[in-house]
């Protein structure tokens, strides 16, 4: 059975705004091209799923009191109800002229001689209803029109006491944002055309009323939106319920029996989370076409799919990490504080679920590694930020407000950001504006309660004190990991798995043999780890009598890239800005290492050491 009482919360805020007299003038803007449920009119009509406009119109549509006209760019207004045009026809005339239409007839059938051939006014509204077609502002004015004649209407008038409503969609198409320099002079037209209508006193105090529709508030002129009369509300993405009830609908309405799913229609609302219902529809038509069962692989391979799109291309990545915490070699205590606190806190949706992680460390210690295993362990989508900024004029804002809708959309996802530093800029003067508000506005979403226990940011840098102060602080990046080069038994364990490809040759560990190798080993990264494990595989096809000596040879012939004081600097600043003291070398003596580590990154700085 439909639910036919099902509605979408946004209409209260839309009829709150307009009936408390809040404004006239409202933009809807995010998920506006979706699907939205209309009941049905009779007990056997199972009702509908319709575009915003026809949802919105239809709603109060059928009454005496308003009058809902729907106006698309280049295509002519409409009025929803038919009978409505006949009404603003008349109303127009006799606001041109004086009298209406009705009257003018009857004058011209008693009338005689010039009388018969007075001019309809009449027809000057439907000589410029034509020309809208063609002419956006031909059209916005003509709106503009219809509501002043309606704020002037009386009883006895054509439109009586009727109340105006007017969708205009697409209306970042009318008025897209461009700095004022820039726009054509069309596009000035416009905006000063809306911009004076809804400044106007007798619309803002009036009865009538404007909705825009656009995907996304940043793609409409800021001169526009930032108006103090013009009121924003959010169409938010179909949340789990929404999701439901459209699935029941559509195994009700469009399928013959029950739907082809791998489970239950409760795991096909669960999982389908950043869908919308025109991408969660098409997915639905696909499995019936192929008379095959939807996967789960499916519905995740569509929403990775349709989240790219909203996005664009190259702005984010799915990872799907293929290595688990089994692989990861070394890092003995981190991995430790992974499985007594940070899985379960990453994981938990309360009040004791950590908002992010910064991980510190030089170049080549493994923290992309370590961290894509972690993120596998947790078992949540991993969206990796590539791209946010654009060349393009607002563009930055328009793809932050759309990740924005994604992420809330999201049971529950992990951000994973590897060079931070380049990703986030400062706040500080010399950083240019859009990278102050693109740190700013992820500054503020770390701290956004709507969002805690939803989303988890994980930020890694070799430069974790580039990042800002305000990024850095506690309830944002909730721990601050230092990962360093492997020491005491994290070292040995780098050691036995760089000797796998020649296992067989690995001395005792109490062997002087052992200790030559750990001695020839030491201060390697991770990385130099993997580069020696690859150069002895390398060595073992070479040469199928390969023995200890030829090891140590090989060994001994690395030599390391001219960077040691680079990675001593950022090992320095890792340290410097870890917030678990149990993770530094000597925990009890943290004051003054403290201490040293400062003075040693002064000397670092004044070699040019950055």
């Amino acid at each position: 059975m439909i639910d036919q009482k099902f509605d979408h919360p946004f209409r209260k805020e839309i009829i709150r705004t307009l009936n408390s007299g809040q404004s006239n003038s409202i933009i809807l803007s995010g998920n506006v091209h979706d699907l939205f449920f209309l009941p049905g009119k009779t007990e056997d009509d199972k009702g509908a799923y319709v575009s915003l406009t026809e949802y919105l119109s239809e709603k109060w549509g059928g009454r005496e009191d308003v009058m809902p006209i729907v106006y698309e760019p280049n295509r002519a207004i409409r009025f929803v109800n038919p009978k409505d045009k006949a009404r603003m026809r008349n109303a127009w005339a006799k606001a041109m002229s004086g009298i209406d239409l009705d009257s003018m007839a009857i004058e011209q059938m008693l009338g005689v001689g010039a009388e018969k051939k007075k001019p309809d006014p009449g027809q000057d509204f439907d000589d410029l209803m034509t020309k809208c077609t063609e002419r956006p502002a031909t059209a916005i004015s003509m709106l503009r029109t219809f509501c002043y004649i309606s704020n002037k209407s009386k009883d006895r008038d054509p439109l009586g006491n009727c109340r105006v409503i007017i969708f205009i969609e697409w209306a970042d198409m009318l008025v897209p944002e461009s700095e004022l320099s820039r726009m054509s002079e069309i596009d000035r037209l416009r905006l000063s055309l809306f911009q004076d209508w809804f400044s106007d006193p007798a619309f803002i105090h009036g009865r009538d009323s404007v909705l825009l529709l656009t995907e996304s508030i940043g793609l409409m002129n800021s001169r526009l939106t930032t108006l103090p009369q013009v009121i924003k509300v959010d169409v938010p993405a179909p949340d789990e319920t929404a999701r439901r009830h459209f699935i029941e609908w559509f195994e009700a309405v469009k399928v013959s029996g029950i739907l082809p799913l791998w489970s239950t229609k409760d795991a096909l609302a669960q999982f389908s989370a950043g869908l919308n219902l025109q991408a969660l529809s098409q997915l639905l038509k696909g499995a019936i076409h192929d008379k095959t069962a939807a996967t789960l692989q499916d519905v995740i391979a569509r929403v990775e799919m349709y989240i790219k799109s909203q996005l664009g291309e190259g702005v984010v990545e799915f990872k799907q990490p293929f290595h688990t915490m089994n692989d990861v070699v070394g890092c003995r205590r981190v991995k430790a504080l992974f499985e007594e606190e940070l899985i379960p806190r990453l994981k938990s949706m309360g009040d004791d679920a950590l908002t992010g992680i910064g991980v510190g460390g030089p170049i080549g210690g493994g923290k992309t590694f370590l961290f894509e295993a972690l993120a596998a362990a947790l078992g949540m989508p991993v969206l990796v930020l590539k791209s946010i900024r654009s060349q393009w004029f607002g563009q930055t804002d328009v793809i932050l407000e759309k990740l924005y809708r994604v992420l809330i959309s999201l049971p529950k996802v992990m951000i994973f950001i590897d060079e931070a530093d380049t990703v986030f800029g400062g706040v500080g003067e010399n950083a240019h504006e859009t990278e102050r508000r693109l740190t700013g506005t992820i500054q503020g979403w770390m701290s956004d309660t709507r969002l805690r226990g939803k989303v988890v940011w994980l930020l890694m840098t070799a430069r974790i004190h580039l990042l800002s102060p305000d990024m850095r602080r506690p309830e944002r990046l909730g721990i601050i990991l230092p990962i360093l080069d492997p020491t005491g038994e994290d070292h040995n364990d780098f050691l036995h798995w760089t000797m796998k490809p020649v296992s067989h040759l690995l001395p005792d560990p109490d062997s002087d043999d052992f200790k030559a190798l750990q001695k020839a080993m030491e201060g390697y990264s991770a990385a130099a780890f993997k580069s020696l494990r690859s150069e002895l595989s390398a060595l073992k096809v070479r040469k199928n009598d390969i023995t200890l000596p030829d090891v140590m040879r090989l060994v001994k012939d690395q030599l390391p890239s001219d960077i040691k004081k680079t990675r001593e600097y950022q090992i320095l600043q890792a340290l410097m800005n870890t917030t678990r003291r149990s993770l530094y070398p000597n925990p009890e003596n943290a004051e003054d290492d403290r201490e040293n580590w400062a003075i040693r990154i002064q000397q670092l700085e004044a070699e040019g050491v950055r």
